[in-house]
């Protein structure tokens, strides 16, 4: 653990207790009188996100969303039919879709495609084989679109 009077730590909970350890100091030094009459200014412990930042505060900035949930979508293709047709359709039905047999299937995070792979069963269940991750320069490009 850090110790509690340092202004700058790589855990948040650092820097709460920090922040804390500065307040009590201030109140225990009689400066709490002066502390009324300025107005505080806002702690900056959210950094930005810039491409030129150190490793270890992107490391920290990222551990920040890693609990975040997502949609993950496979998808094995996609058809349009009219209603009528939709309507029609009962167990054992077939619906057509516009991929073909063995070519790769879209892996997308909440709607934006991450990967392609293939579909495998390892104890009965369904699953999928990634073979291609989508650069994230691309994931860029795609996203400005």
């Amino acid at each position: 653990m850090s110790d509690p009077t340092q202004t700058h730590s790589t855990e948040p909970a650092d820097d709460w207790a920090a922040a804390l350890a500065e307040q009590r100091a201030a109140a225990s030094a009689g400066a709490s009188e002066t502390a009324l009459q300025t107005p505080a200014q806002p702690a900056n412990i959210f950094n930005r996100l810039t491409p030129g930042a150190p490793a270890a505060d992107s490391v920290q900035d990222l551990d920040l969303i890693l609990d975040i949930p997502v949609t993950l979508t496979v998808e094995l293709g996609r058809t349009k039919i009219p209603i009528k047709h939709i309507l029609q359709l009962a167990q054992g039905s077939v619906i057509e879709l516009d991929a073909l047999a063995g070519e790769p299937m879209d892996v997308l995070v909440n709607g934006c495609l991450i990967a392609q792979g293939e579909v495998v069963v390892v104890n009965e269940k369904f699953g999928i084989r990634l073979t291609d991750i989508v650069t994230p320069s691309e994931r860029m490009r795609r996203l400005h679109k």
